[in-house]
């Protein structure tokens, strides 16, 4: 691998990591980074999503004090994330290179307003979490299972607002804090990742030396971002993240 290459991706999955650990949406510049040194968007998206799934086994240990008393949930729900995790990297896999290549611009102007959403997404749940849905009947939980399926077909296929679709899913369908919920999310997030990374690993075309790079480099920026996470105000950090989403999504779409 080239050096100016290498120093490339290095430096976005740090920022990936980075953004990630704060704000979310670190696929929204470690995606285009691999398009943008030659990968073809189907390798590029299996690379990354192998180079990024560790951060989300992070993100699950750092939260999981809040999965207690969540026993019941997980084994609810764990197999449906890992099911659409599955469905969705087998639908990648099984999608021409020419018709991923014109979904590309679509999926990250998704990702992008998915992360433009989050901040009012996030400021409801809470206030439904606190009372705003105290008196309605609650579901039964299996009725989580289909709408986790759905979103976890999303990640397996692409991810990037993985964490702010599950979420939503979750408070729509689940009475409990916005805190319990969102510890939820992380192992459900993990599981989906982590089915459609072995997947990809055994069978498709993982540009290996470059996610293991990029995987260093993640682990990095995120260790980074919690120390920096302080001094670092999220808000203005997703606003840049989703500007540069849009920008890259419309310069994909006009190309």
């Amino acid at each position: 691998m080239p050096f100016a290459e290498a120093s490339w991706i290095t430096a976005a999955a740090l920022a990936a990591g980075f953004v990630n650990a704060i704000a979310g949406g670190g696929s929204l510049l470690s995606f285009p980074a691999l398009t943008a040194i030659g990968l073809p968007p189907v390798v590029a998206n299996v690379t990354n999503t192998v180079a990024l799934t560790p951060g989300y086994l992070g993100a699950t240990l750092g939260q999981r004090a809040d999965l207690a008393g969540q026993g019941v949930r997980l084994r609810l729900l764990l197999p449906a994330a890992v099911l659409g995790g599955l469905a969705g990297g087998l639908l990648l896999l099984h999608t021409s290179a020419s018709l991923f290549r014109q979904l590309v611009p679509w999926l990250i102007l998704l990702g992008s307003t998915l992360l433009a959403l989050q901040n009012p997404l996030l400021q409801w749940l809470r206030r439904r979490s606190v009372g705003g849905g105290a008196a309605a009947q609650p579901l039964p939980q299996w009725c989580a299972i289909p709408p986790v399926v759905a979103a976890s077909i999303y990640g397996g296929y692409f991810g990037a607002g993985l964490g702010v679709i599950l979420l939503a899913v979750l408070a729509l369908c689940l009475e409990d804090s916005f805190t319990r919920l969102n510890g939820l999310k992380h192992p459900l997030a993990f599981a989906t990742n982590l089915v459609a990374a072995l997947l990809f690993g055994l069978t498709g075309p993982v540009q290996w030396p470059v996610a293991l790079l990029m995987a260093v480099a993640a682990w990095l920026g995120g260790a980074l971002g919690g120390r920096c996470a302080s001094r670092v105000d999220p808000l203005l950090l997703r606003r840049l993240v989703v500007a540069a989403g849009f920008v890259i999504g419309l310069a994909y779409l006009v190309r």
